[in-house]
């Protein structure tokens, strides 16, 4: 199965036209475009955490290539065939102290793209009752209590263990439960992977990850949140959480050295 991408819509038809993983992507084109952060307009204490980010991943990059090894193959290591839809690796990789978890998978035949890892907190680590989003038609199960999770954003790798770009999905797809844009995005600083399983660089690379990408996440979430709503519109009377014609809702293409980079030099 593989996610379709760029969408043209009328109240009558859908039709899929394929992606270029190296611009930014909207699913609503027309109406709602995917812009890039502003790296001159962040706040002197979204400079400070970025740095901070931005450091520790240029100090991952330098660990894993010094040693020849990348974070795509430091997640396959041992795992046997790459299978495509399975996790990797199995079970996922789960903190059960912060309760941040991850898995990385494959299932999209786009060229420039491996695979990709999708990144959540468990309700465990959000150190509060959050209720999910009201509103919505719920015709299949979404976890709840102690079940609930919140997805932030999928990271797309390509063949030589690099991230490539960054996107926002459907409710459907990973079968968290719904939360707004502003909810997850409150909860995004929680995200903290701080064990040794399947590598220590690997995990503190995805943390950072998350949060030197954070104004790109914010975007990302926001449209994603435009774009549901415009859609329940389009199609009244639709479970648009469940709607298979509604997958990604956005992705922003990223050079994560390039970025750090840019970001030291505020």
């Amino acid at each position: 199965m593989a996610y379709r991408w760029q969408v043209e819509l009328t109240l009558s038809s859908v039709s899929i036209m394929s992606p270029s993983l190296n611009t930014p992507w909207s699913s609503l084109p027309e109406t709602h475009h995917l812009l890039l952060p502003d790296i001159d307009g962040l706040h002197e204490n979204q400079i400070i955490c970025l740095k901070e980010a931005a450091t520790s991943l240029i100090e991952c990059y330098r660990l894993l290539e010094k040693a020849g090894i990348n974070i795509v193959g430091e997640i396959l290591k041992g795992q046997g065939t790459f299978y495509e839809m399975d996790h990797y690796p199995k079970d996922d990789v789960y903190d059960n102290e912060t309760h941040a978890q991850y898995y990385y998978h494959a299932h999209r035949n786009l060229e420039e793209e491996h695979g990709h890892f999708h990144t959540f907190l468990r309700a465990k680590g959000y150190g509060r009752e959050i209720p999910p989003a009201p509103g919505f038609l719920k015709t299949e199960p979404w976890p709840e209590g102690g079940e609930a999770l919140c997805h932030f954003v999928g990271v797309s790798m390509d063949r030589w263990g690099y991230p490539i770009g960054l996107f926002a999905t459907n409710r459907w797809v990973t079968d968290q439960t719904w939360y707004s844009a502003e909810t997850s995005i409150s909860l995004l600083d929680k995200f903290r992977v701080e064990h040794a399983h399947p590598n220590l660089v690997v995990n503190l690379w995805i943390t950072q990850l998350l949060k030197l990408f954070k104004p790109h996440i914010e975007h990302l979430l926001y449209h994603r949140d435009q774009v549901i709503e415009s859609w329940r519109q389009m199609f009244q009377g639709r479970d648009v959480l469940e709607d298979r014609e509604l997958e990604v809702t956005g992705y922003f293409p990223i050079d994560s050295k390039l970025w750090a980079n840019q970001v030291l030099k505020l």
